[in-house]
């Protein structure tokens, strides 16, 4: 089947990662018409705005994207275009998988873990304010019916896959209104699935489990903030952010991208690895149905990491980008 999927480039490294994770997925044979649109800092003087209309039209035409890392500027500036493109979009599941691949440095062996992140509210729903000159607001925002959504995602998702326990996590000791809410909800999703274990943590007893024994946990369920940062935490224990894929997923859409930021001072160097986001495209194309041409790019990809010959700089080798898809579209 032939599909039209919408590309975001981005700005910094995302043109040259985006560039090679479109050969790597052509080269898998599936039959794809890319619409290549334009959103980030680059754009706002041709356009007004870092996220055009036309970004969005793109991707509710044709339901899925794969996008390149965008610069969101620190404490100034335009407000982050990832977090505009899932608000406007409702793509409210972030799917971030955390996995060991063979020959990527790491302290733990046999981490898989799934972390689902509910995406649309809490505190990155961006509703703050000055008080005063000295002080300033975030309200933090959560709904039962947001978190019962996010809930029911990751128990489907873990029964999908054939995993055995959800683990909720919150802060609702001290937040007991709001992460209690969050927790209330995900209780009443968990008695629907009595086949699969849930249970509920701290969300700072979380990060030091995971670091002591993330072979106890499977799929972790977490408000915004807390999964953003977790899942951080979570690519650290598999061997960093050049390795971890992510999934940004709503009724109608869906928008795949590598969890790691746009490093503009490697732009042009033609030196960034392009693993989280050719694995992204991998789940697209699991998305898609497409599952023996995912299939095939995840086995070539293993197969180069296992030979070591190919290695991008922060994976101790001099690998290109360019070098490291010729490599995984060779074993294919």
């Amino acid at each position: 089947m032939a599909h039209t999927i919408t590309l975001i480039p981005g700005d910094g490294i995302g043109p040259e990662i985006t560039e090679a994770a479109r050969r790597v997925i052509e080269a898998a044979g599936v039959p794809i018409t890319w619409e290549t649109v334009e959103a980030g800092e680059a754009v706002i003087e041709k356009y007004g705005k870092p996220l055009p209309d036309s970004v969005l039209e793109s991707i509710r035409k044709n339901k899925v994207a794969l996008k390149g890392p965008i610069t969101t500027p620190v404490g100034k500036g335009f407000r982050s275009v990832n977090v505009t493109l899932r608000q406007e979009l409702d793509l409210y599941a972030n799917l971030r998988p955390a996995r060991n691949l063979p020959g990527i440095k790491s302290r733990y062996q046999d981490t898989d873990l799934l972390i689902v992140r509910e995406n649309t509210e809490d505190l990155y729903a961006g509703v703050e304010h000055r008080v005063g000159r000295d002080a300033a607001e975030s309200i933090k925002i959560i709904t039962r019916e947001a978190s019962r959504r996010i809930a029911r995602f990751a128990f489907d998702i873990a029964q999908k896959q054939g995993r055995s326990k959800v683990t909720a996590v919150h802060k609702a000791n001290i937040m007991k209104l709001s992460d209690g809410l969050f927790l209330e909800s995900v209780r009443t999703v968990a008695e629907e699935y009595p086949q699969i274990t849930y249970e509920e943590i701290i969300v700072d007893a979380m990060c030091m489990k995971l670091v002591q024994e993330p072979e106890q946990y499977d799929v972790l369920v977490l408000p915004n903030l807390y999964g953003d940062i977790v899942s951080d935490l979570c690519a650290g224990l598999v061997g960093g952010l050049g390795v971890a894929p992510g999934a940004n997923i709503g009724l109608e859409c869906a928008v795949f991208e590598a969890v790691h930021g746009s490093a503009p001072q490697l732009a042009g160097l033609n030196q960034a690895n392009p693993l989280a986001i050719i694995l992204s495209g991998v789940m697209m194309l699991k998305h898609l149905q497409e599952y023996k041409a995912a299939a095939k790019i995840e086995e070539a990809l293993i197969k180069v990491l296992e030979e070591g010959k190919h290695r991008t700089f922060d994976l101790g080798g001099k690998t290109t980008t360019s070098e490291m898809a010729t490599a995984i579209i060779d074993k294919m």
